[in-house]
């Protein structure tokens, strides 16, 4: 479990191909990673395979690669990092599990106000679970959505966000990795989301 609050911007090393694809990733984490460790990875839970100095070891499946961005990495790639959730932390993000729900695509990005507007695609599949002032993880980065139309949504940036993470990378066009709130879906599946669940519908059950 994670909060998707970024502990460090790491940078893809090399990559090895294979049954597994085998991924070295360069951090300013500790030299204390733990063999079997979560790190969520542009918000991807992946397992530390092997730790030395500065750079760790992961492993990626097919599936992992078919549904998520982690297939377009190369090295020099920056990629967001966070260890997962110790309990007795502050939580300053939101639930974050690190499955990611669908890859979005960036179709606006400016500047207001000192803030970074952002307006991202919205998968059919996760429509039912964004709601405005809701909260979603973006590359693994806890966001606020500010508001949601037919088949996108928005997020504000402050400078913070845009320097210490991977976001500042990425323009238009750019692909990255949603992951919808964790209440949201359970509130969803719940209400029907086969059904066809609507904002009106999460207001009138009380969310």
């Amino acid at each position: 479990m994670f909060t998707g609050l970024i502990q460090d911007l790491g940078t893809v090393e090399r990559i090895s191909g294979g049954s597994m694809t085998e991924v070295w990733i360069n951090s300013g984490f500790p030299a204390d990673l733990v063999l079997g460790e979560s790190i969520a990875c542009d918000g991807c839970c992946l397992t530390v395979v092997e730790s030395k100095g500065s750079t760790f070891r992961l492993q990626a499946s097919p599936e992992t690669l078919r549904h998520t961005t982690l297939g377009s990495w190369h090295p020099g790639t920056p990629v967001n990092l966070e260890r997962a959730l110790k309990v007795g932390d502050r939580m300053g993000g939101h639930w974050v599990q690190g499955h990611v729900d669908a890859v979005g695509e960036i179709l606006e990005s400016r500047a207001e106000a000192g803030s970074w507007l952002m307006a991202v695609s919205l998968p059919p599949k996760l429509a039912p679970v964004f709601i405005d002032k809701g909260s979603v993880a973006i590359d693994g980065i806890s966001l606020t959505v500010n508001r949601v139309e037919d088949s996108r949504f928005w997020v504000a940036l402050i400078p913070e966000t845009v320097q210490r993470t991977s976001l500042k990378a990425k323009g238009m066009g750019g692909k990255v990795n949603l992951e919808g709130d964790l209440i949201g879906k359970y509130v969803a599946r719940l209400h029907g989301l086969r059904t066809g669940l609507t904002e009106a519908q999460l207001r009138d059950a009380g969310f």
